[in-house]
């Protein structure tokens, strides 16, 4: 009969230490990998906002929820692919990812307000969708959001809905150069 009575405290001491890991594995979370290291030979520029700049309200989830327009310079020689990262590193569980878009063309040189040029395959935010998912920080908090376009030596050929782990392992392997644009966001109280 003892031993009964230590089952369920011995259930319940797994079942917590099992939830405790599961945790740790959620997206967004502390211990997400950080962004690939690329020479920052390129640049990164939006007609929207300048970098360091406030994010306009549109392209947030208070907003449309629309992708903002991004410009960027020539990469450099014996680029195949181009593929862009959007994150918050000042999340409060870590790292989030709001969009990560790869196999652009090597040719494109911009993305429009809400659009993404053909050929173009979009991976799985934190939000879990496939696409953006704009800033959207806790009320009364601002946050930094990075946007980095790299330069790739070949197409990343990750299927649509790809996860931040799988596509940024896959950049890291191929990575020629990078550019980086950040823009804030603060939510009203």
């Amino acid at each position: 009969m003892n031993r009964m009575r230590r089952l369920p405290a011995a259930l319940c001491v797994v079942g917590l230490l099992s939830l405790a890991l599961a945790s740790c594995a959620l997206p967004g979370r502390r211990g997400a990998p950080e962004l690939p290291e690329a020479p920052v030979t390129m640049s990164l520029t939006s007609p929207a906002f300048a970098e360091g700049a406030a994010i306009p309200l549109r392209f947030t989830c208070d907003g449309e929820d629309r992708s903002p327009p991004l410009t960027w310079s020539d990469p450099p020689e014996g680029t195949r692919a181009l593929a862009l990262v959007m994150d918050d590193p000042d999340a409060p569980g870590g790292v989030f990812t709001h969009w990560l878009v790869y196999d652009l063309p090597a040719d494109a040189r911009s993305l429009a307000e809400g659009e993404l040029p053909g050929g173009g395959k979009q991976g799985e935010n934190d939000f879990g969708r496939i696409g953006y998912g704009g800033p959207c920080p806790p009320r009364g908090e601002q946050h930094r959001y990075r946007f980095a376009i790299y330069a790739l030596d070949a197409p990343l050929d990750l299927p649509p809905g790809a996860r931040r782990a799988a596509v940024l392992e896959a950049i890291a392997g191929h990575a020629l150069a990078r550019g980086v644009l950040t823009g804030t966001y603060r939510r009203g109280e």
